[in-house]
């Protein structure tokens, strides 16, 4: 703890004092982020070194396997904090992003993994769905590769929750914002991203445009109603 305390010390006099105009205007303008990052608490996946921002471009919620509960009355943290990035703070870009080796996904593949935990066990059933389909769509899959086959799926499953969410529901019809879902593997440093026309991941290249698991374009279901008048 004595080190960690020494890098607050350490912020003060050679980060801060180096970003100070940075600082000043956040705190006199107030934030307005570029997107919203949904990942998971990891300690060895930190969005805004992966995606080297900084202060006020990312606004980041972080917990056990990157989850989206789907949208229900009971107040949340995760609800709450999408919500908020949506509706007052304008973001355009929602991002999930799983990542190698994490330890939900392990504990989902692990029978009695969560005995003694039931508040974590209540948490993972919002990833019981990529259990389901890592089970009957990957009859083959070896042990090794089962966990990075759930978190991938999981993904795609925490995206079809946000979407019951009325803010995103409303902001996705209004075509203003884009969903994107990312898998960040710890040990090469390598991200992939979820190709909604493809349904597969994707590692992203410079060389090639995003892959992105919606892009953001008005999907107004009555529109031939309207047309039709």
């Amino acid at each position: 703890m004595n080190e960690l305390i020494g890098r607050v010390f350490s912020f003060q006099e050679k980060v801060f004092s180096g970003n100070s105009d940075l600082y000043g205007k956040l705190a006199r303008d107030g934030q307005s982020p570029k997107a919203l990052m949904i990942s998971c608490a990891d300690s060895r996946v930190v969005p805004e070194h992966i995606m080297q921002a900084a202060p006020g471009d990312l606004f980041v919620c972080r917990n056990a396997g990157n989850i989206v509960p789907p949208y229900s009355q009971a107040n949340g943290g995760v609800s709450s904090t999408v919500e908020y990035a949506v509706m007052v703070l304008g973001v355009r870009d929602i991002i999930i992003c799983g990542h190698s080796d994490c330890g939900a996904m392990k504990a989902l593949c692990t029978p009695g993994a969560l005995d003694g935990m039931p508040n974590v066990a209540a948490w993972l059933r919002h990833s019981h769905a990529a259990v389901k389909v890592a089970e009957e769509a990957y009859p083959t899959v070896s042990d090794a590769d089962r966990v990075r086959v759930l978190a991938l799926e999981n993904v795609v499953g925490q995206l079809a929750h946000i979407r019951t969410h009325p803010s995103v529901a409303a902001a996705i019809a209004r075509g203003e914002v884009a969903l994107h879902g990312w898998y960040f593997d710890i040990h090469a440093g390598e991200l992939l991203a979820l190709d909604g026309e493809t349904g597969r991941f994707m590692p992203l290249d410079a060389d090639r445009p995003l892959p992105v698991a919606l892009p953001a374009a008005s999907r107004l279901a009555a529109d031939y109603l309207q047309a039709a008048e």
